[in-house]
């Protein structure tokens, strides 16, 4: 750990740092004219951007959103997305981004849970029922749909920004310290429980400067965003920063091999950032013939990385960085390209600004070798659970984030992961919280018991198995259990394999030791799949 003459400590940045909305309102005066978002076949360049931004702030101010007022967000990747973000900021109120992947109940249970003032909605959304939205609706929260086919009495985004004028911070009584919330971004605890992480402006800050650091950023730099927005990836460590620095991003709606190969020639794509099953997606379909002399490196998070694949790029002249945190912090350790072979599997070294360690069960500093948890301090971690003291208090020991992450530290202060302390599982760069696919299918009439563990998978990291011990006189059809959680839960979530098993191993309070399936799973103790 650093001392107080540590940059993490600075607090004499210029003030246009401080907020989104300012330093975007800077960049639109310092370089209007610079593409700050490509998305399909438009370039929005910073003037214009700011120029929307305003309107739409002020649009939303006019419909009594205030500072406080949560401002949510359900779509697929759009320019609508970045500009609420900062659009929230100017006015003072809380963005809350929400994952489009969800089912219905799930994101209703966010939508109550964080009462937004209003909702803007993608044009994809559209195929959630109409009666969901109308009750939504219901209360005082009013839906800006972002493009629509449908008619509705709801304003529509464009015209909500094309009938706007710009906002003037002197009409929002707009107070401002770097401790006020400016996000909700949800996760979910080792219970499963959906938790919104409320993550304060000097998080933005700080986390753009780790990245700012790590990426060796410019104005010049371009990168490639095909992850969801609502992801930490997407936003708080590709986008945000990336725009704080005046360069562009490349936005797209979702990932596709051949469309993010022709944008990154087509756009002189500097850099990425994805979770691994894309960068083997795009080895899969063939990375020879493309032009891709402009991009520096990739970056990837969100599940650990085989060493072979990192191989495969440095074979191919394309440095692959890895980084390793957390939507209560954001990235905490970074692994250089220089080292990605020398330390392959290894997450890295702790970020500048904040202050990382491994401690023991006493929350001493581990030695070195010695496997503990990974804990977190500094600028970069959240202020606590949105209405959740309680899950805020066991966040916390003192000043310290708990991340639930087991890592050891090697003599070189790099940290490799070698767990969780909990049984939360990455498929596909998501996470998966077993108990919460468990309390789904406890409902299931054919089922007496189950218990859900993460497996290895070849493309996506992890996928869920279920071992269920089935009530008498009912038999094991898989493609039917599937089906029962459609709709209930989240595509990513259900399982991809069931085994029935006439037992399963307990604790004498009852609690399945899953650590005993996780070894019969990697072990020689027989065949464990039906």
């Amino acid at each position: 750990m650093a001392d107080s003459a540590n940059p993490k400590t600075r607090n004499d940045f210029p003030a246009t740092w401080q907020r989104p909305d300012l330093w975007l309102e800077e960049k639109a005066e310092t370089r209007p004219g610079k593409p700050a978002i490509i998305f399909r076949h438009e370039s929005i360049t910073y003037h214009r951007l700011w120029e929307r931004v305003t309107r739409l702030a002020g649009g939303l101010a006019r419909k009594g959103l205030r500072p406080g007022d949560r401002i949510a967000c359900l779509t697929t990747n759009h320019p609508a997305f970045l500009e609420t973000y900062f659009a929230s900021s100017l006015i003072g109120s809380i963005f809350v981004p929400l994952n489009f992947r969800l089912a219905e109940a799930e994101i209703r249970h966010q939508i109550e849970d964080s009462q937004p003032s209003a909702l803007v909605l993608g044009p994809t959304q559209e195929e959630h029922s109409d009666r969901f939205f109308r009750d939504l609706a219901a209360g005082a929260m009013r839906i800006v749909r972002i493009e629509t086919g449908k008619a509705t009495v709801a304003p529509d985004y464009e015209k909500l920004i094309e009938t706007g004028h710009g906002v003037d911070r002197n009409d929002l009584d707009r107070s401002f310290s770097p401790e006020d919330p400016q996000l909700i971004m949800y996760t979910s605890g080792t219970t499963g429980t959906p938790k919104g992480a409320l993550l304060p402006y000097r998080k933005t800050l700080y986390n753009s400067l780790n990245a700012e650091r790590f990426f060796e950023l410019t104005e010049e730099d371009s990168v490639l965003v095909s992850v969801p927005l609502f992801h930490s990836l997407g936003l708080n460590i590709l986008s945000v920063p990336v725009l704080f620095q005046g360069g562009t991003v490349v936005l797209l709606e979702s990932f596709e091999p051949a469309e993010a190969l022709r944008a990154m020639r087509r756009h002189g794509v500097t850099f990425i950032g994805a979770v691994p099953t894309i960068y083997k997606r795009l080895l899969d379909h063939g990375l020879e013939g493309s032009d891709l002399s402009g991009l520096r490196f990739g970056f990837t998070a969100g599940a650990p990385i085989p060493t072979s694949l990192i191989e495969a790029y440095h074979e191919r002249g394309i440095l692959l960085k890895q980084g390793f945190g957390q939507t209560e912090s954001s990235i905490l350790c970074c692994l250089d390209a220089e080292d990605a072979i020398r330390k392959a599997g290894s997450v890295g070294k702790p970020v500048v600004h904040a202050e990382v360690k491994v401690v023991n069960e006493r929350f001493e500093e581990a030695a070195v070798g010695e496997t503990g948890e990974i804990v977190a301090s500094g600028p970069i971690v959240m202020l606590g659970y949105w209405g959740r003291d309680q899950e805020t208090e066991k966040a916390f020991q003192g000043r310290w984030l708990r991340t639930q992450d087991l890592a050891v530290r090697d003599g070189e202060g790099f940290l490799t992961l070698v767990g969780r302390s909990g049984d939360m599982y990455i498929s596909g760069g998501e996470n998966v919280y077993p108990e919460e696919v468990e309390r789904v299918y406890r409902g299931h009439p054919d089922l007496e018991e189950i218990a859900v563990i993460g497996m290895p998978d070849p493309d996506l990291g992890e996928v869920g198995l279920a071992f269920v011990i089935l009530r008498e006189g009912c038999s094991l059809d898989e493609g039917a259990l599937r089906d029962y959680a459609r709709g209930r839960l989240s595509r990513y979530k259900i399982p991809r394999r069931f085994s029935r098993v006439d037992a399963l191993p307990h604790t004498v309070t009852g609690k399945i030791q899953k650590y005993l399936l996780r070894q019969r799973l990697s072990g020689n103790d027989g065949p464990l799949l039906s």
